[in-house]
């Protein structure tokens, strides 16, 4: 059984949850449908670079996008839940109000998308009373779905998925994402030293965005370890539910419990976490 993920006090060792249950199992299987959908209208529009000269073309291309995507998605979702929120802004952060609410990221690593690069996806996440209950993450370039059910397990296209039993950083490889453009100095620092540490202490660090699909390989064993400073819960929780689920340990940068109004994030397999912790709590 793995461990759950409590984003508004969990600890980075989370008590056993019950087994998922059926409605909650084929509630999954829908969304999943309905992430695969979005994405194959995301896979059509994906191609050359798209070029923009200013910051309003930027975020005009990016909108298209997401726009393109939700017209699937959100009434999909709607009616699979009709009384569940919806989160309007990717970015944000911090707890929910109670009751249910979709976390969803249209086009996960929309940037990417706009400059003819891969890694992008389509993540849709129920929370419920600010539990994590269900993701989906579509990756339309591959045709992978990655998902996770609280206490039903992560998986990959059916096959179970399982952190790396790594346990030696120094022979681990580690991954890193920006959150967003235009953050803090002080935050922009802090992933710079963060990443110094990293190369002294890891054997190879990679640093890209999307955080999900960074997420998505700790929680299949390609990786060891990742860690971003700030965040938005869009970007995480698919990522924190599909990790846990797969045996790993979550917490913020110093291993304290991790919600997401914490400053930091780190998922790894346990067998490194707490150096992990040691290298970025520097």
């Amino acid at each position: 059984m793995s461990e759950s993920v409590q984003p508004t006090g969990n600890t980075a060792t989370a008590a056993p949850v019950a087994s998922a249950s059926t409605a909650d199992t084929d509630l999954l299987a829908q969304a999943a449908d309905a992430v695969r959908a979005a994405g194959a209208v995301l896979r059509e529009r994906f191609g050359d670079v798209i070029r923009y000269q200013s910051r309003e073309e930027l975020m005009d291309a990016l909108a298209a996008n997401d726009d393109a995507a939700l017209d699937l998605l959100r009434p999909a979702l709607t009616r699979l839940r009709p009384a569940a929120g919806w989160v309007e802004d990717e970015l944000d952060g911090g707890a929910l109000p109670a009751g249910e609410w979709w976390v969803v990221d249209p086009a996960e690593g929309n940037v990417n998308h706009l400059h003819a690069l891969p890694e992008w996806a389509v993540t849709a996440t129920l929370v419920r009373d600010n539990q994590p209950v269900l993701t989906a993450v579509h990756l339309p370039l591959t045709g992978e779905t990655y998902t996770a059910l609280t206490g039903g397990g992560a998986h990959l296209d059916g096959r179970p998925l399982h952190v790396s039993q790594s346990e030696d950083l120094g022979l681990s490889l580690v991954a890193t994402s920006q959150a967003r453009p235009d953050e803090d100095e002080n935050v922009v620092r802090r992933i710079g030293s963060s990443i110094t540490a990293m190369l002294f202490d890891a054997l190879v660090v990679r640093t890209s965005v999307p955080a999900t699909l960074h997420l998505l390989n700790v929680a299949a064993g390609r990786l060891d370890a990742f860690w971003q400073f700030a965040g938005a819960r869009a970007d995480l929780l698919p990522g924190a539910l599909l990790v846990t689920e797969a045996g790993g340990r979550i917490s913020d940068a110093e291993g304290r419990p991790w919600t997401p109004q914490s400053e930091s994030f780190l998922a790894a397999a346990p067998g490194v976490h707490a150096e992990a912790v040691t290298t970025l709590s520097r």
